[in-house]
């Protein structure tokens, strides 16, 4: 059997979701092939899932903090069995809305892996061939894996949301954001955490952030292990040492997370055989366009070597399909001021370039503007972690090129001002600007 549509794509995922749906609404006739579930890893083992993790760990250290100005409280603890079955409920949701608006758009869903065979035809296992003048590869990434001795008695951030109990002690082998993440999330929900870190703690966020954030982790209790490179995990499930590569051992722990990256899934879907560039890694490579080396071929999302954020993908998919089905040839998304926030706790938030990076591209005339403040509700706790801002400014017009922000209510705040640094944002705009009193924003008005 061989069908003829307008447009086809690989992965039900937030890159492959916003082509198709936006490729439907657009009038093209869509086919929508991912074996798996829809929503793909945002959704069921991403975002979402660590999200709602996040704010079971938020009202553990805001039940801490009640006590703290004066609550009358009793010790709490997380049914992780309920939890987990809330959490699920409202996933399964999600899933069944997806399900609902491709149905009513008219999208072609084939609950099957495809292979390009071609530039313009994919094939499934069980035979269903398909053809379109234009295909979009989204099929994401997956927990990076490592060919050691025990690996497999370690959990990967899939398995993670399995847990139906807390474990005691948790090593969480790893330095960029799903590892800093699960470790403060892990911690507020009650476990003993050691982070163990081979090189950079959260590479590609401003190191003054990253290195006030580390130490608030480590003062509540995280214990953070630096140059730390594991070769080995020995013992069982629920008892396992790690063999580091200097000789030491770390453990014994009852559950290791390995959060060590993500692995693209580009393998063995015919890109090979059709010559689509790609990187070391196995990333596809494309154009600001999102266009591979090969015409008629496209990718979108964390199979990519952009920036493997979920709204990324979806940008990146929407842009992509307004130019090949809507017409605008100029259609591409802008990704010089991307936002981001490491959920963590404080969370960290970033938009911009890095005092780092300023200095990289514009050397002397780079100007830093940062603050340290106490947040209210810590001070009348009695408590003195600090929260930071910081601002990077190019010229003597100082226009804003970076945006770092760590404390409680990053993640929110930062949204706006994203807003205004990509429409072009000064510091004078700033200067001029009344704030909102009292509010963690307001320190980015005030700064000197």
């Amino acid at each position: 059997m061989s069908e003829r549509f307008d447009l086809i794509v690989l992965g039900a995922g937030s890159g492959g979701l916003s082509a198709a749906q936006h490729g439907a609404r657009l009038g093209a006739r869509v086919a929508l092939f991912d074996a798996d579930v829809l929503g793909g890893t945002c959704v069921n083992r991403g975002c979402v899932p660590k999200k709602a993790m996040w704010y079971a760990a938020q009202i553990a250290d805001m039940h801490r903090l009640a006590f703290d100005i004066g609550f009358e409280t009793t010790p709490i603890h997380l049914d992780w069995a309920r939890f987990r079955d809330l959490r699920d409920r409202y996933i399964a949701g999600i899933r069944q809305r997806y399900a609902m608006r491709l149905d009513t758009a008219g999208i072609r869903v084939i609950p099957e892996t495809a292979r390009l065979v071609s530039t313009d035809t994919v094939i499934t296992e069980q035979g269903l061939q398909a053809s379109a003048s234009h295909i979009v590869v989204a099929t994401g990434a997956r927990p990076r894996r490592l060919d050691i001795p025990g690996f497999e008695l370690g959990m990967v951030s899939d398995d993670i949301f399995m847990l139906d109990a807390r474990p005691r002690h948790i090593a969480i082998v790893g330095g960029g954001y799903v590892a800093v993440e699960f470790a403060c999330m892990m911690h507020s929900l009650g476990c003993e955490v050691d982070l163990l870190v081979r090189e950079h703690l959260l590479a590609g966020f401003d190191q003054e952030l990253v290195e006030t954030l580390a130490m608030q982790m480590q003062k509540r209790g995280i214990k953070v292990l630096r140059h730390t490179s594991i070769k080995a995990a020995h013992g069982k499930r629920d008892a396992i040492t790690l063999e580091a590569a200097d000789g030491g051992e770390h453990g014994v722990y009852d559950a290791v997370l390995w959060a060590l990256g993500r692995t693209p899934n580009s393998s063995d879907i015919g890109l090979e055989n059709l010559g689509v560039a790609c990187d070391e890694e196995g990333h596809i490579l494309v154009d600001a366009f999102q266009n591979t080396s090969v015409p008629g071929i496209y990718a979108v999302g964390d199979v990519t070597d952009r920036r493997a954020l979920t709204p990324v993908a979806v940008a990146a998919g929407r842009a992509l399909v307004d130019r090949l089905v809507g017409g605008h040839a100029d259609a591409k998304f802008d990704d010089s001021a991307i936002p981001s926030v490491v959920f963590a706790e404080p969370p960290l938030g970033m938009v911009g370039l890095t005092e780092q990076q300023a200095h990289a591209r514009y050397g002397d005339a780079v100007s830093v503007h940062s603050g340290r403040y106490t947040p209210l509700l810590m001070m009348v706790a009695g408590r003195s972690e600090q929260s930071v801002v910081k601002l990077v400014c190019v010229g003597d017009d100082r226009k804003v090129v970076g945006i770092h922000v760590l404390g409680p209510g990053s993640d929110e705040l930062l949204q706006g001002f994203a807003v205004a640094l990509q429409k072009g944002l000064y510091w004078r705009d700033l200067k001029a600007a009344i704030a909102i009193h009292p509010t963690a924003a307001e320190e980015l008005l005030l700064l000197h």
